[in-house]
């Protein structure tokens, strides 16, 4: 006689940690977070220093970093975040910057670091669940038109000189550099296909491959090497 059928538990909860030294900020965003039944914040942090010292002791998926605050700002967190030892089994956290756009050429810097996206502060509350969901699940938060327009404003102000060279591009293939391009255009895999008129999955296996070849951690990466070596520029 077969056992009675066991349902899976569900999945934990996504740990979310909040950085911002704007207190009223981080109590809107734990609020709707909490609202949420797969998610939970599980810190919060006033600056940069104060994040840096405690995240490597908490089991965190997401952290939502501010750019801009007193003494050591998101940047320099999110670098120093992204590279702290931990204990052994405790994953590194996905970092989604926040920012006003006004003067955040510094987010590029974060990018680079390994940052896996941004949003807009005031980026209306289902779109930053999704984005953190996006993230958690292993993607970057790079579709949004405000993503692309950051991007681009910030890639005007890269002088040339700090270019990735062309070389990185050389181990693509003619059709994986087609797909570059259109992940750096803020398209999405169904979109792509689409354009292509190829398979969803096929993008996919593109992506992959694009991400192993150029040694990317996601698609934001992908992004700011297609600006770097100036294989796409702003306003095309």
């Amino acid at each position: 006689m077969q056992p009675p059928y066991a349902p899976e538990p569900p999945a934990p909860p996504i740990r979310v940690a909040l950085v911002d030294d704007q207190q009223l900020v981080r109590a809107g965003f734990a609020m709707v977070i909490g609202s949420q039944p797969d998610m939970e914040v599980v810190l919060e942090a006033g600056d940069g220093t104060q994040a840096v010292r405690l995240l490597p002791s908490y089991d965190v998926d997401v952290v939502l970093m501010d750019v801009r605050m007193p003494g050591l700002d998101g940047i320099a967190a999110t670098e120093q975040v992204l590279t702290a030892a931990r204990p052994e089994g405790r994953a590194v956290p996905r970092v989604v910057i926040l920012t006003t756009f006004d003067l955040d050429e510094y987010v590029f810097s974060a990018i680079k670091a390994g940052a896996s996206g941004f949003l807009l502060k005031d980026t209306p509350p289902d779109e930053m669940l999704a984005a953190i969901r996006t993230v958690h699940a292993g993607d970057a938060v790079i579709a949004p038109s405000s993503t692309r327009r950051l991007i681009e404003h910030v890639a005007t102000t890269m002088p040339l000189a700090d270019r990735t060279p062309t070389a990185v591009l050389d181990a693509l293939t003619d059709r994986e550099r087609e797909v570059l391009i259109l992940i750096a255009r803020g398209r999405t895999n169904s979109e792509i296909a689409s354009d292509l008129f190829v398979a969803e999955a096929t993008v996919k296996t593109h992506v992959g491959r694009i991400l192993a070849k150029l040694g990317a951690r996601d698609r934001v990466q992908i992004v700011v090497t297609a600006y770097e070596t100036g294989l796409i520029t702003p306003g095309l």
